[in-house]
């Protein structure tokens, strides 16, 4: 089919322009270019953005669940949920995300999402109208009891190459990225397994001092979970994680901007100090994202949700209940963050960070076509999956 997609503010990842047009063969963005260009007659369908903005999807990352369902219940029917729920907010790509738990529940988890993925890459076309699963994120085991968060402390430890490899065996190479605490024993030997084997490591749950941290770096970590949020902060005699991640231009960070988990000011210097480029917008979303205040669980742990923000029973946080149009909202309301930056960061950093921004996380000729609709409130009206068209109008 061929689509064509005008009247937009078309949002790239360095200006926002406007009298354009995008067309769309199958799949693929087939062009961008002034709209008086086109000739309608050619199209079989023709899609009218009213004014409002065309932005390349957004992709999540770090995306635990929603809707009561979770990425450990290693169920098709969570990942479906979590699927069609966030395509709502705009997500057309997303990386289920584990939690600590016993090793058994990890590698049913990774297998199902492997299964998934198998079945969703067999179709000769993606057909769903639900968001892509683009691989598995592994939050967990090898964390700090002093950074838990959370994750559940009896089953945190030292990360072992043995335990990975059996990790990985199950995963058919759908394992994006896997946080660790680059502290620990073993975890330098970790990180250079899991480079070796094209795996992105992230620095999570760590208590590390800014040596450890930049001895990680040094090793292949290039990623910051949920930066500031369960890491080791900074101090002027001891910069520790966070200085070492904000000066180190090898690592990309990821931000939950919930209004919760980071005062505006903090994400604002964390802009400031990594640019455009380095941040990564995340939800963090756990099972209560999309329902009513009330108990529910993570990582075998209740979790009490009241006014949208998740809490064990001593307090820590406990994932967010935000969605990524909303992230994309309060940057740039919140932290006053141009738009198009904000969308960068929910969307083409993504796709650098998990080494596909060759095909998807822009608007450009030749990639997927995987492209949102939505108002000044970052309100999605339309969303496109592989040039399957989804209306919420």
């Amino acid at each position: 089919m061929k689509i064509l997609i005008k009247n937009a503010k078309i949002i790239t990842p360095y200006e926002i322009l406007k009298d354009y047009a995008v067309s769309i063969i199958d799949n693929k963005i087939e062009d961008l270019r002034k709209e008086d260009d086109f000739d309608e007659k050619n199209f079989d369908k023709i899609i009218d953005a009213n004014g409002n903005y065309l932005s390349p999807g957004f992709i999540d990352i770090h995306n635990h669940g929603n809707f009561g369902y979770d990425t450990m219940n290693a169920t098709f029917e969570s990942l479906e949920s979590m699927s069609y729920f966030h395509l709502k907010n705009g997500v057309t790509g997303f990386l289920p995300t584990t939690m600590t738990a016993s090793l058994k529940e990890i590698k049913m988890a990774i297998k199902n999402v492997a299964d998934y993925i198998e079945l969703q890459n067999n179709k000769n076309k993606f057909k769903e109208q639900k968001s892509q699963v683009l691989g598995l994120y592994l939050e967990g085991p090898y964390f700090s009891q002093e950074k838990k968060g959370a994750h559940a402390p009896r089953f945190l430890k030292s990360p072992e190459i043995n335990e990975l490899k059996e990790f990985l065996d199950v995963s058919n190479q759908t394992v994006k990225i896997v946080a660790l605490a680059p502290e620990l024993p073993g975890a330098l030997e970790a990180i250079t397994y899991l480079k070796s084997n094209g795996i992105i490591v992230s620095a999570g749950h760590t208590n590390a001092t800014f040596l450890e941290m930049k001895t990680g770096i040094d090793k292949g970590i290039t990623l910051a979970t949920h930066l500031y949020n369960g890491m080791r902060c900074f101090s002027h005699r001891e910069p520790a994680v966070v200085g070492a991640v904000l000066t180190d231009e090898r690592v990309f960070c990821e931000v939950i901007c919930d209004g919760i988990h980071l005062h505006a000011a903090a994400i604002e210097l964390a802009v400031k100090v990594k640019g455009k480029d380095k941040i990564v917008l995340i939800s963090d979303a756990m099972m209560a994202t999309g329902l009513e205040d009330g108990e529910y669980e993570i990582g075998g742990q209740k979790v009490y949700v009241k006014r949208g923000v998740a809490r064990l029973s001593d307090g820590s946080l406990a994932g967010s209940t935000l969605t990524l149009n909303k992230a994309v909202y309060n940057m740039v309301n919140t932290v006053n963050i141009p738009l198009q930056d904000a969308v960068r960061m929910a969307s083409l950093n993504p796709a650098k960070v998990i080494g596909i921004s060759d095909k998807k996380g822009s608007i450009e000729i030749g990639k997927d076509a995987d492209l949102i609709i939505f108002d000044e409130n970052i309100r999605i009206l339309t969303t496109i999956v592989m040039g399957n068209i989804v209306s919420y109008k």
